[in-house]
């Protein structure tokens, strides 16, 4: 193994102590299932024969707890805490109390003959990818990482999986998905969330094509294009039709007129988005081409986004002409998907970055540059609209986390990188873009990370203390104690942090956020995501939303109408209540009712600062009572009609009556 020379050097003096051991018996199982692994097949027959003395030995891995991932997980050779009674620290990588070999020690240090710790390599379970599995191998080599092909019994680091979070069961580590990640980015609910914030900023996200449901919104969508006919004969537009869960192109089809639309069953199974088709786009060599950028969401709280120095640039492979009743079906000359232009007989694998119809973008960029075009600026639009369209979707992202992993439970934590489809082509320009990538991506989420930083500024001290410059050569080669950071040996991160870099410029759209805080506070049950009437009307009343003009019966109505209205779009129909954009769509209206004279997005900003005042009165009468509590304050009110108006009130969501009674001075806003 790789660290074999940590053993040899905990041996030395005859005497091996128990967390060395403890190691060792760890490391030798990873070495089994990693022998079955080399040699091919599940292996499920030896695995069998020798799992059973294994059990024998040691009792079952404790379920990971939660935020002990980095600790619990990190195998790693630490000091013996002092005194005789000293015992190894149980956690998963644990098999029991070690067996001592030979002599006993008087004394168990748990470190090597140097007194510097050993960090073990990540570890990455990849038997549930499916798309970009050679780039994923080959980062994890360049990283001298472990990859687990077939899985493990024992925990990993990070998982990566293929298709959506919900692969299998994960407890613990990293995961390279979030829960609602593979229904967010389908067209019909990115469309949604890109509309809610084209009502509160129009100008800011303008760059999204106007876009019109189907089948719901084909009666609306055929009217405005009728009206804007009128008004204008001249105009002929193309629209473009797209299947909500469609992927590499299918189902994808032009038309120039509403009734083109297909009707025949399809829509009903099958709903779509239907968009406005830009007629005239930039093109190279005469071809229309696309941009595929990498973007990693590393965390949704705090929100963590970093874009990728470089993508592909997909090309057709027709020459591109404006779409006529003629062209519409000519899917190689307007569709840019690679799974369908490989089709083409005019198809040229690349054999450089900037020739062949898969491309880098920074060649395309370098073709631009020597056009004049302003390189900076294009990029300074790129990010832009890379936070914008992030922002959008992590709202309804935060309501899937919550739910599949709520707080207080153990969990493992996500990160994502989108798109998350790769297509398995070897080439040269694949290589050169996803597998930097990918391998930076797994840099940045490195959980050992810390404790390798540690590790070396620990070597650093000593060293840099020593005058013959050859010793340090010789500390960190002779007998392994030091081994060198792998990520000297590799270029600088090609993932660039856009946020919060550039948090201020763009932290006054997140108002959907805020909704969505307010939304998830007045759940109520951890694991649901619609919210019920009770919680609405307890959102209502501790806002203090309620008022002469706007009862308790009218929230009710309220409620009932938005709610039944968004259960009849949704194709997911296992819970019933208010999803988050129906209560989107409630606030708005009663935002609207309370600042009448403001713009939108500064009704519900009012409305926001409004509620989160509101909120924070309550919490902090509610901590104040606790405190009250915990100090052995007899609270004022006694008896049971009492103890009943204060079991009520806290079923609502208020605080009950308190003995410390705050004086704040009222918002203006209320």
């Amino acid at each position: 193994m790789a660290l074999a020379p940590a053993l040899s050097a905990m041996q030395r003096g005859g005497c091996e102590s128990e967390s060395a051991a403890g190691w060792e018996a760890a490391a030798a199982e990873e070495e089994e299932e990693q022998g079955r692994v080399d040699a091919g097949g599940s292996g499920e027959p030896e695995r069998t024969a020798r799992e059973e003395p294994a059990k024998a030995r040691a009792p079952a891995p404790a379920p990971a707890q939660p935020g002990a991932a980095e600790e619990g997980d990190a195998r790693v050779l630490r000091r013996s805490p002092p005194g005789p009674s000293a015992e190894p620290a149980q956690g998963p990588w644990s098999h029991g109390k070690p067996r001592s070999r030979g002599r006993s020690c008087k004394r168990s240090s748990g470190r090597a003959a140097d007194g510097y710790h050993f960090v073990r390599p990540v570890t990455v379970d990849s038997s549930k990818a499916r798309t970009s599995l050679d780039a994923l191998k080959i980062s994890i080599r360049q990283l001298k990482w472990k990859e687990f092909p077939f899985g493990r019994r024992l925990p990993c680091d990070i998982y990566w999986h293929g298709v959506s979070f919900h692969d299998s069961d994960i407890f613990s580590g990293q995961v390279n998905k979030f829960p609602g990640m593979t229904e967010m980015v389908r067209k019909i609910t990115l469309s949604r969330a890109v509309r809610i914030m084209q009502n509160l900023f129009p100008e800011e996200y303008n760059f999204y094509p106007r876009s019109w449901i189907l089948p719901d919104e084909l009666q609306l969508f055929a009217a405005q294009v009728q009206m804007v006919k009128d008004d204008d004969p001249s105009w002929k537009p193309t629209f473009i039709v797209k299947p909500d869960s469609g992927c590499q192109g299918d189902g994808i089809y032009l038309i120039k007129d509403p009734n083109d639309i297909r009707l025949s069953g399809t829509l009903q199974r099958r709903p779509a988005v239907v968009q406005e088709y830009i007629c005239k786009p930039l093109l190279i060599d005469k071809l229309k081409f696309d941009i595929r950028l990498y973007v990693l969401l590393k965390s949704l709280e705090p929100l963590e986004i970093y874009v990728a120095k470089d993508g592909l640039s997909r090309f057709c492979t027709e020459p591109y002409q404006e779409p006529t009743p003629r062209n519409l079906r000519h899917i190689f000359m307007h569709l840019t998907n690679y799974s369908l232009n490989i089709h083409s007989g005019h198809f040229v694998h690349s054999d450089s970055t900037s020739t062949g119809s898969k491309r880098t973008f920074s060649s395309v960029l370098y073709r631009l540059s020597s056009k004049g075009v302003d390189i900076k600026k294009v990029w300074s639009d790129i990010i832009s609209l890379v936070i914008k369209t992030v922002i959008a979707l992590t709202p309804e992202l935060k309501v899937f986390y919550q739910s599949d992993i709520p707080a207080g439970r153990p969990g493992p934590t996500c990160f994502q990188l989108s798109p998350g489809v790769f297509e398995n082509v070897p080439s040269l320009v694949d290589e050169e873009v996803k597998v930097a990538v990918i391998r930076d991506t797994l840099r940045l989420m490195d959980p050992l990370k810390k404790k390798r930083e540690s590790q070396s500024q620990q070597l650093e001290k000593p060293l840099a203390r020593k005058e013959d410059p050859s010793d340090s050569d010789l500390a960190s080669s002779s007998d392994g104690s030091s081994k060198p950071n792998p990520d000297a040996q590799l270029p600088s991160i090609c993932l660039k942090q856009v946020f919060p870099k550039y948090a201020k410029q763009f932290n006054y759209l997140r108002l959907v956020d805020r909704m969505a805080n307010l939304f998830i506070r007045f759940l109520g049950i951890k694991g649901t995501m619609k919210l019920g009437p009770t919680g609405f009307r307890t959102f209502i009343r501790n806002c203090k939303l309620s008022s002469s003009s706007l009862s308790m019966a009218a929230v009710d109505i309220l409620y009932i109408d938005i709610t039944r209205r968004w259960n009849s779009m949704t194709m997911d129909q296992r819970d019933s209540g208010m999803c988050l954009q129906a209560f989107i769509e409630a606030f708005f209206f009663l935002a609207q009712r309370k600042f009448k004279m403001l713009p939108l997005h500064e009704q519900v900003a009012s409305l926001i600062d409004l509620c989160e005042y509101h909120l924070s009165l309550l919490d902090e009468k509610r901590l104040v009572c606790g405190r009250s509590g915990r100090l052995g304050v007899r609270p004022p009110y006694s008896g049971t009609a009492q103890e009943a108006t204060a079991a009520a009130l806290l079923a609502e969501g208020s605080a009950p009556p308190c003995p410390d009674r705050l004086s704040h001075s009222r918002h203006a806003l209320s």
